[in-house]
């Protein structure tokens, strides 16, 4: 039970990445796009029947991490609590100013777009920090308290830089599917401007790592070897027209972070300079795990099927007659 529930936690926080990432990137690439209202307010519509779909992931993740590995929780939490708090203030800068932004037809919207660049960079950045940390291994001090400088160190930063480029090449990949036809061309050079970017970021991250790492496994290997692939594969669907295709390896490519946290030491699940903690040591009580499969599967295959139906229900590309949601 314990190794079904890591999976089941893993496969929410890889679908939250690779459904909420070209959001961010969408949000980061408003700036690139005219300032013509009627065309950003298209940019920003692309991602209207997805926007807050794709947030439920992050929100059925955390309730399973919460649920199922109580010890994981206190003790990442505990120790990355700075990159905690601004992602949470990206997160909600980024939402608030979505759904604000053309609350009112007649008000200046200004500051509320600047609100979705700055919480949409906010957030990409926190989230490589982040995951950056956990794969290096949290710092912490002697009394295991978190050492807030540390957080920032040299290795994370290039996750977090990477993950800017990461979301936007998804981002882009987005428009170029679902954007209408006058603003397609734009968004598919700015996704081949950032697969250069995020290539960098792959070698460097991997070579860094290769170095620094210990106890990878090769399950990690496995999946840096599929984000390679990914990026392979979005660029040549670029380069060929296949946008859709294409979408779909940046997707696959911006949960490979995520999925490599998971499993690059397992089972292993944490690593800090002061201690390690193993899947099972993460765990809830036997029981617990009992209850919590009467409401989690349930709940994830309606979240699966409802996130198909929105997919299939918006598959085409913005047009004259589409609703824009923002």
């Amino acid at each position: 039970m314990v190794t079904f529930f890591w999976c089941l936690l893993g496969l929410l926080t890889c679908g939250y990445f690779a459904l909420a990432g070209y959001d961010y990137g969408v949000g980061m690439l408003l700036p690139a796009f005219e300032a013509d209202e009627r065309k950003r307010r298209q940019t920003l519509g692309a991602l209207g029947p997805f926007f807050l779909a794709n947030e439920v992931w992050l929100v059925a993740a955390v309730g399973v991490l919460f649920g199922a590995f109580p010890h994981l929780e206190g003790k990442v939490f505990a120790g990355a609590y700075v990159l905690v708090v601004t992602l949470l203030l990206g997160l909600v800068t980024f939402t608030a100013s979505m759904q604000l932004r053309s609350r009112r037809p007649d008000a200046p919207r200004g500051a509320w777009t600047a609100g979705i660049v700055g919480g949409a960079l906010v957030t990409a950045l926190s989230w490589g920090l982040f995951l950056g940390n956990l794969v290096l291994g949290l710092p912490l001090d002697a009394g295991g308290a978190p050492t807030v400088l540390e957080l920032f160190n040299p290795y994370a930063v290039l996750w977090g830089l990477g993950f800017v480029a990461l979301f936007c090449l998804q981002g882009a990949a987005f428009l170029a599917v679902r954007a209408p036809a006058e603003l397609t061309g734009r968004a598919v050079r700015l996704a081949r401007a950032f697969s250069g970017p995020v290539f960098a970021f792959l070698v460097i991250a991997t070579g860094w790592g290769f170095f620094v790492l210990d106890g990878i496994t090769a399950l990690g290997i496995g999946v840096v070897v599929l984000a390679f692939l990914a990026l392979a594969v979005s660029r040549l669907g670029l380069a060929r027209r296949w946008y859709r295709p294409a979408l779909v390896a940046t997707m696959v490519l911006a949960a490979c972070p995520a999925l490599l946290a998971g499993t690059l030491r397992f089972p292993t699940v944490l690593v800090t300079s002061a201690y390690t903690l193993r899947v099972e040591e993460a765990a809830t009580a036997s029981g617990t795990f009992g209850v919590l499969g009467w409401f989690a599967v349930p709940a994830v295959v309606v979240l699966l099927v409802v996130q198909w139906l929105t997919w299939r229900a918006h598959r085409h590309p913005l047009d004259q007659r589409s609703l824009l949601h923002f």
